[in-house]
């Protein structure tokens, strides 16, 4: 039997399993795709296996829902953080994860002994095109054009350790996210595929986001997605460095530090349910 923790943050919800005593299961690109499956399995965006590690407090390792391993999940990696502290891994409320887009620092904000919201330093966001990957001869990549059946996108491209591409339309409540989105985020520009963010730039520090998510498909929320987007739009001028990235499952702050050229995210985290498989 293998317990479990269903967690969700802004509805982007994964399957979390402590392996830091019992080691990381077999086969994990399998059980990954039967716990997401919504019907016969779990449910969920995909499975995050939490670890030992030699270099931060804890290892994450994050598979979407089709199987495939990610470098980093935004509303992922808080959960993490609220998993080891409210299961007493850790008592410290700064805590760092390691994760394969690097270590990250989380802070808790702890009431009642229990985490509510995370603050992560998702560190500085990757403009080069070569290290998204994106094939552009620009860089920053901010006016990429792509064609996808009867439209013509341009794209500005951002890494937050994985890779993404943002382009705004004019309605995203109304906009066909599936039909487009399966088809850009395999589009030859894109080696290693992309996760493609639709945004609505509403004023200087809000803007309305949905998400198709590299494996996954659409998601209620994508933590990288909001730092990436929020980047794009300071990129393009369309807003300050500091923004309210509002989501089909909720509200992210993200904060880009001019300063230190480090992106914050913080946002909240929440146990679903746990059991046993």
């Amino acid at each position: 039997m293998i317990k479990f923790t269903k967690m969700e943050g802004l509805g982007n919800d994964y399957i979390y399993m402590d392996c830091t005593k019992s080691g990381e299961p077999d086969n994990i690109a399998s059980l990954a795709q039967f716990v997401s499956n919504r019907h016969f399995g779990i449910g969920g965006d995909g499975l995050i296996l939490i670890c030992k590690s030699d270099i931060a407090d804890f290892k994450m390792r994050m598979f979407n829902a089709d199987g495939t391993e990610a470098e980093m999940c935004g509303n992922g990696i808080r959960c993490v953080g609220k998993f080891v502290y409210d299961k007493r891994l850790t008592s410290k409320e700064n805590v760092k994860i390691e994760t394969l887009a690097g270590i990250k620092q989380l802070k808790l904000n702890v009431i009642n002994s229990k985490v509510e919201t995370v603050e992560v330093d998702m560190g500085e966001p990757i403009l080069n095109p070569e290290n998204i990957p994106v094939i552009s001869k620009e860089n920053p990549v901010t006016n990429l054009e792509i064609v996808a059946l009867d439209k013509i996108f341009k794209f500005t491209c951002v890494s937050m350790g994985n890779p993404h591409a943002i382009t705004k339309v004019e309605n995203v409540k109304e906009f066909d996210v599936e039909k487009y989105g399966k088809i850009l985020e395999v589009d030859e520009h894109f080696p290693e595929k992309a996760n493609i963010e639709f945004i609505e730039i509403l004023d200087k520090k809000h803007i309305k986001m949905r998400v198709w998510e590299r494996g996954s498909g659409e998601t209620l929320a994508c933590g990288t997605g909001a730092c990436a987007v929020a980047v794009s739009t300071v990129l393009n001028g369309y807003t300050e460095n500091e923004v309210t990235v509002k989501l089909l499952g909720g509200d992210l702050k993200i904060l880009w530090n001019k300063e230190n050229n480090h992106v914050y995210m913080t946002g909240p985290a929440k146990t679903v349910f746990e059991g046993e498989i």
